[in-house]
């Protein structure tokens, strides 16, 4: 019965230096810390939120704006082109209805804090829609694809035929 306090006091030392190693990790992952590096890409999925509105109609379309706006304290970046890899949902369904892009798709755009950007949505209006209040995606740059997947959310009907234009500056 020698060995019981003994591991009790090698697990409460081993429990109070894990804490005190996973506080200091938690601290230097912190963006903007004094002690780290550059802060982490505001193109990473985590690092930004989307919001989809609607915008003004056209001739035979409905638009959505979806506004991509990075948090306070991460890097500026870069993006081109059309997200890609377009999923609608509805209440967590999936539409299962494809999106393509439109537009030049080779345009760098700086995105960041203080510099938010969006793209369209563009829907025919002519064929019937689905309701959808979310939308997926994958950014592109010039480079390629961002890894991770974004989402945007807010109310839109989307249907065949449905494509998504290039990303732009400003909300």
């Amino acid at each position: 019965m020698r060995t019981t306090p003994r591991k009790i006091a090698v697990t409460a030392t081993a429990t109070v230096l894990a804490t005190a190693l996973g506080g200091g990790l938690a601290q230097a992952a912190a963006p903007g810390a004094a002690s780290e590096g550059p802060a982490p890409s505001s193109c990473r999925p985590a690092n930004h939120t989307a919001r989809i509105t609607q915008d003004a109609s056209s001739a035979g379309h409905s638009h959505y704006r979806v506004t991509l706006t990075a948090a306070p304290g991460y890097e500026p970046c870069t993006l081109a082109g059309s997200p890609v890899d377009v999923r609608f949902y509805l209440h967590g369904v999936p539409s299962h209805l494809p999106a393509g892009g439109y537009g030049p798709q080779n345009v760098p755009v700086l995105f960041g804090p203080g510099h938010p950007v969006h793209f369209d949505i563009q829907v025919p209006n002519y064929l019937p829609g689905v309701p959808a209040d979310e939308a997926t995606f994958t950014l592109s740059a010039p480079g390629g694809q961002i890894p991770g997947e974004s989402s945007a959310s807010g109310p839109l009907r989307v249907s065949e035929g449905t494509v998504l234009g290039p990303v732009m500056p400003g909300a």
